[in-house]
């Protein structure tokens, strides 16, 4: 192309930091219910603390290894990049902040006040003092830091209070505050009071005349100083929070003395002292406390050093009690049954017959639970194969499995232990489940395991029979709540036994197995889906109906991105939805002028990966655990799997053009990065309500 690659691509952490950006909308939406904006708030945090563990991590590896990473990054140098970032989230967290106060004046009209240590009454004072002594006090860990040869090590996204007290001038203390005294020339102590992970971060203090208080633990902590420092003689203390996040990556080191278990559990513990990538600091603090605790850190300027409000990790918010005011959150929406899918019958029986398509948290993830006992207890079921990419914390999965296990079944469990912040629950499971007989498999060398399906062979007369499910997302029970994923349950005997080669493939992967179904990645997706984006463009160049429709959480591969556009300017007509990051630059004449974008952020989190191919009037339709990244087409195992049911194709194509057509959540994605929502005059739609509401009517109500 001769177009700049500036001008042809965004840039894919700029990419990001605009998705995080529409998440702050959400919190910002005064038609969004107040304490669902809260937690808004506390997931574009916890969004934005895992940006920078792992790809602002990255920037700076790139930046410090002297690299100017101009053909990864496309178009600023790693340098750059970091500086834009910056700048980037002080303004999203000036915002978040302006967000957060609006939001306390608001419920101030519904009565609810979340309160600081200056504004505890006496009624409320005797509350607070025992809370501190019989709550708080046993888990506060405190650092006196003038007296400390070496500064204690800060843990990674735990909040810290930085205090700062002030001695009167004549002090006469004996032992540790004369020495303290001998190394200050100001008489001021500094000391950082770690605040304890395991304490409710709102503490709600007693209802008074229909009002409800509320008051965060850093303010009680605050309002406690004198109990906590009681020991010191002050005239004045002072306490501003400050935050550290340090790199995700992980080191796997190569002992071979040691279980695969052991290696990632000792990783995930030695991440702990990941290197530093970002200093958040209240910018309000004093300018002494602040230059003592850089100069005590080795922090200098060049580190990613952010000015912030009182308050740090915000993601708390997500955890905002509700307090009983069931009109200041989303109305809950009861999980649908599947149209001739009855828990209380034989799943296998039914499925058996016919294809089924779940798609959670619309429809409950209970068949996949269902499906999983049903098959421990069948005494006809000889084995099951299933991949586990994250488990609930507690997972009737691995339960299943375990039951399985101990009914004689043959139980193979293909673990991922290098998911993400997750590693510490799947490496507690895993060592569980290996205890109890179940079969596992740690991966393949050099790739994540990502994809999501499960095969059980079952002896019906006198053969084996396959049944199983392949999903867009993991099997988690607690995510299937408010993740949106399309599950299909199927015999398909072509799809369940490509499905049983990848299993294969985990244990015996030197050998590249063909697949006539299935897309498979590391080996086949992107050469797949070229072929099915060329035969788009051989079929509009012939007249044929030609059309792609993409539902993603992100489009980064830029060979992939190419590929659109080159059938957009041979006139195929593309419909995307991305919900997080896409560096294609849609709707730019002479590259992408038949391509539109769009992006929904609303109470789920849109996550099913959906392709649909128009393929001359009789549409290929997949449904896929791949994102159309380099690391889902090159470096992890994924399966795109092809819908074969008619109905079921069609109930994918009409849920996607439900989503399209979103005039309420929507956002367009354009070259202007200004995440502008879409405004029609026509039928107002909130995609995520209509499809529940689609799947209601299937049920006949």
């Amino acid at each position: 192309m001769k177009e700049n690659e500036s001008n042809q691509y965004i840039n894919r952490e700029l990419s990001w930091l605009q998705f995080n950006a529409r998440v702050l909308q959400e919190a910002a939406d005064d038609k969004v219910p107040l304490l669902e904006r809260l937690r808004f708030i506390g997931i574009f945090s916890n969004n934005l603390d895992e940006f920078f563990k792992v790809r602002y991590a990255t920037i700076k590896r790139i930046d410090q290894a002297g690299k100017d990473g101009k053909n990864v990054l496309k178009g600023s140098t790693a340098s750059e990049l970091l500086e834009k970032i910056t700048n980037i989230v002080i303004k999203q967290q000036a915002t978040s902040l302006k967000t957060i106060n609006s939001i306390k004046n608001e419920l101030e009209k519904h009565y609810i006040y979340v309160i600081d240590e200056n504004q505890v009454t006496e009624d409320q004072d005797a509350f607070i003092r025992n809370y501190f002594v019989t709550k708080v006090s046993p888990a506060l860990v405190t650092y006196i830091l003038n007296d400390l040869e070496k500064f204690p090590h800060l843990k990674d996204s735990v909040a810290y209070l930085a205090v700062k007290l002030v001695l009167k001038e004549k002090v006469a203390k004996e032992g540790r505050i004369s020495k303290i005294l001998q190394q200050t020339t100001k008489e001021k102590i500094y000391a950082l009071i770690e605040i304890p992970k395991n304490t409710e971060r709102f503490v709600v203090l007693p209802e008074k005349d229909g009002k409800q208080f509320i008051i965060m633990l850093d303010d009680l902590i605050r309002y406690c100083m004198h109990i906590n420092f009681s020991i010191f003689d002050y005239i004045k203390a002072s306490a501003h929070m400050i935050k550290i996040t340090r790199d995700a990556q992980l080191d796997v080191d190569n002992d071979l003395s040691k279980s695969f278990i052991q290696k990632i559990s000792s990783s995930v513990k030695s991440r702990r002292d990941g290197e530093p990538v970002r200093f958040v600091y209240d910018k309000t603090i004093e300018k002494d406390t602040l230059s003592f605790l850089m100069e005590k850190m080795g922090i200098d300027n060049t580190d990613s050093i952010i000015p912030g409000g009182r308050y740090h990790n915000r993601r708390d918010y997500m955890n905002f009690p509700d307090l009983g005011n069931t009109n200041l959150v989303y109305q809950s929406i009861k999980p649908l049954a599947i149209p001739g899918l009855v828990l209380q019958g034989s799943l296998l029986d039914k499925i058996a017959k016919k294809d089924f398509l779940q798609y959670t948290p619309y429809h409950t993830f209970s068949y996949v639970v269902k499906f999983l006992r049903e098959a421990a207890i069948d005494p006809k079921v000889k084995s099951i194969k299933i991949t586990i990419y994250r488990l609930a914390n507690i997972s009737h999965i691995a339960s299943s499995l375990i039951n399985a296990t101990k009914n004689g079944k043959n139980v193979t469990v293909q673990i991922e232990l290098q998911a993400r912040f997750d590693e510490a629950a799947n490496i507690r499971y895993a060592e569980k489940m290996q205890r109890e007989g179940v079969h596992l498999i740690f991966g393949v060398t050099g790739l994540k395991i990502h994809c999501k399906a499960c095969v059980i062979e079952r002896e019906e007369n006198g053969k084996l029979k396959r049944y199983g499910f392949i999903s867009t997302g993991n099997f988690n029970e607690s995510t299937a709540k408010i993740y949106t994923d399309y599950t299909l349950f199927t015999t398909n005997e072509a799809i369940l036994k490509e499905t049983n080669k990848v299993f294969k493939f985990f244990e015996i992967n030197y050998k590249i197995n063909r697949y006539k179904h299935l897309l498979v990645s590391p080996h086949y997706t992107r050469s797949s889906l070229v072929k099915l984006i060329d035969k788009e463009i051989k079929n509009i160049k012939e007249g044929k109906e030609a059309g792609i429709k993409l539902k993603l959480n992100s489009l980064s591969d830029y060979e992939m991105i190419d590929k659109l556009y080159e059938a957009s300017r041979a006139g195929v007509k593309i419909d995307l939805i991305i919900r997080g990051i896409c560096c294609l630059i849609p709707e730019i004449p002479g590259m992408s002028e038949n391509i539109r974008a769009i992006s929904v952020i609303d109470k789920f989190l849109e996550h099913p990966r959906l392709f649909i191919f128009q393929n001359g009037g009789e549409p290929k339709v997949y449904i896929s655990s791949a994102d159309w990244m380099t690391r889902n087409l090159d470096r992890r195992v994924e399966i795109s799997c092809p819908i074969y049911d008619k109905d079921i194709k069609l109930e994918l194509m009409e849920t996607f053009d439900i989503c399209w057509n979103d005039n309420v959540k929507a956002r367009k994605l354009s070259k202007n990065q200004d995440n502008a929502y879409i405004l029609n005059d026509q039928k107002k739609i909130r995609s995520q309500i209509a499809t529940y509401e689609y799947y209601l009517k299937k049920l006949g109500n």
